[in-house]
């Protein structure tokens, strides 16, 4: 299972909100590139970046700090937010993001996110993020009336490189990632699913470790990095053992 750290870019900045909220921000680097590196330092095998200006915009806002993150690593990337033309995958192609995550365009232009995994095959992640089992789009300030499993469902015929599942209720604030939820979707679906949301300690780690089988590969871990509740080589360990 793969430890995703998260890097989460506002205003230029690495910072963690809470529950997708813009006014509940704690501000942890002034520089996302020597944070990336950090997590790269500890033994991180990808990095989770997140452009929260381009979610709440709907489109790319932070392009120079995802660029120095990008020059700053060696290790795979992957970045969602504001992304919804092929011209924004192609702008961060370019750049060297290694798997773009589409999430709001997935209810908003299912057509594009179709054009987008069929040009861009193993390099397009789809980001559900759900509150009370329904799918939440626009930086998470609209929740809509579609059920979680339904879209997963319908995105499946994509074939999309995985699904990213964030339970916005735990984001954010350490409550415990939701295995029920993330067992049932990865049931559900032929596609790698990575968890996401309320990780809190290496307790969350060894709950998702039995859902390997089902096809979780993968959990992204934010705050709980940051706050020093987590140590990320300790994690990485954790999941890699059988």
């Amino acid at each position: 299972m793969i430890i995703f750290p998260a890097v989460d870019i506002r205003n230029g900045k690495c910072v963690r909100l809470k529950q997708g909220r813009a006014d509940q921000e704690t501000v942890f680097s002034d520089d996302p590139a020597a944070m990336g590196r950090r997590w790269q330092e500890a033994g991180a095998e990808w990095l989770h970046v997140v452009d929260l200006d381009g979610a709440f915009s709907s489109t790319p806002q932070n392009l120079e700090s995802v660029r120095g993150l990008r020059r700053a690593l060696t290790i795979p990337m992957q970045l969602g937010g504001g992304i919804r033309t092929l011209d924004a995958v192609a702008r961060y192609v370019d750049l060297g993001v290694d798997r773009l995550i589409l999430g709001t365009a997935v209810l908003k232009d299912p057509d594009f996110v179709g054009r987008a995994c069929e040009s861009y095959p193993g390099r397009i992640a789809i980001g559900l993020d759900a509150r009370d089992g329904l799918v939440a789009v626009e930086g998470w300030t609209e929740i809509s009336t579609r059920p979680v499993l339904a879209v997963a469902k319908e995105l499946a015929a994509l074939k999309p490189a995985a699904i990213i599942y964030t339970d916005i209720s735990r984001d954010g604030v350490k409550k415990g990632v939701n295995v029920d939820a993330t067992r049932d979707l990865a049931q559900a679906v032929p596609v790698p699913v990575i968890a996401s949301g309320g990780v809190s300690s290496l307790k969350d780690i060894e709950a998702l470790k039995p859902l390997k089988p089902f096809g979780v590969i993968g959990v992204i871990i934010g705050r709980a990095l940051y706050d020093g509740n987590i140590d990320l080589a300790e994690a990485i360990r954790l999941a890699r053992e059988e």
